[in-house]
């Protein structure tokens, strides 16, 4: 653990070249170590995000949890910048994988970069995850509780998304996914059928379901936090990323 780190805000260009900005973590210490791309949830780049982000800096890891609603509602609170994104569609495929490859470009341009990137999200971010990993050069990716990789995307889902279940086949990196056996979004069926479709593409993955756990199960600041899912899951977190990071 790494109780001295330094945090703050940065810009740098994201999908087609636009500025966005982002909140790096890092530990002050100076030795090589890999780096995660912290995906937000809907609800935007708000405390919780960069709560995460400050925990894998503790864990030993560069991190940076890009706004992915910047370009919508640049220097809005995470509410209403999620509000505006929401009522556009949410953010498109092809602007995420950019925003997510910029942002994994500079986690490799630290000079205490060991070269290796990973990336997780949560809910839509778990879906964004694995979008990130079927595109770009990472070394790790993890999903939580994902809605929509696999399964029917309801007509009247706020996002204009489709599933991935057409991309999977390129997935370019191990996988961890941590689920809620009480979700609904993604189902535990839709979960099964995920597996089926990367163990038939011999895909390397590693998923965890939790009996009692449903939706949102890290989010500490709601009723639908499971302390023991969400304990079990960052144990698991931390050992999948010392394994592919290099930490």
């Amino acid at each position: 653990m790494h109780a001295s780190m330094t945090a703050t805000l940065v810009r740098f260009a994201g999908h087609a070249g636009d500025e966005i900005e982002a909140y790096v973590a890092r530990p002050e210490a100076e030795f090589r170590r890999g780096g995660v791309v912290v995906i937000h949830h809907m609800p935007g780049w708000d405390r919780g995000s960069k709560e995460i982000t400050r925990r894998f800096a503790e864990l030993g890891y560069d991190a940076v949890c890009p706004n992915l609603y910047h370009r919508e509602a640049p220097g809005a609170a995470p509410d209403d910048a999620a509000a505006v994104a929401r009522a556009q569609g949410g953010v498109p495929d092809e602007r995420l994988v950019g925003d997510v490859g910029a942002a994994a470009a500079y986690l490799r341009s630290l000079p205490t970069s060991n070269g290796k990137v990973g990336v997780i999200g949560y809910c839509s971010g778990g879906r964004q995850s694995v979008l990130a990993a079927c595109h770009l050069d990472l070394d790790a990716a993890v999903d939580c509780y994902g809605a929509f990789v696999t399964g029917e995307v309801p007509t009247e889902f706020p996002l204009k998304i489709t599933n991935l279940v057409d991309q999977l086949p390129n997935l370019r990196t191990p996988l961890l996914g941590l689920f809620g056996a009480e979700d609904r979004y993604p189902s535990p069926d839709q979960v099964a059928e995920l597996e089926q479709i990367l163990t038939a593409e011999g895909k390397t993955f590693e998923f965890h379901s939790y009996e009692g756990a449903g939706h949102a199960f890290f989010a500490n600041e709601r009723p639908s936090y499971n302390v023991a899912a969400a304990n079990d899951g960052w144990e698991r977190i931390e050992a999948f990323y010392g394994r592919y990071l290099g930490a």
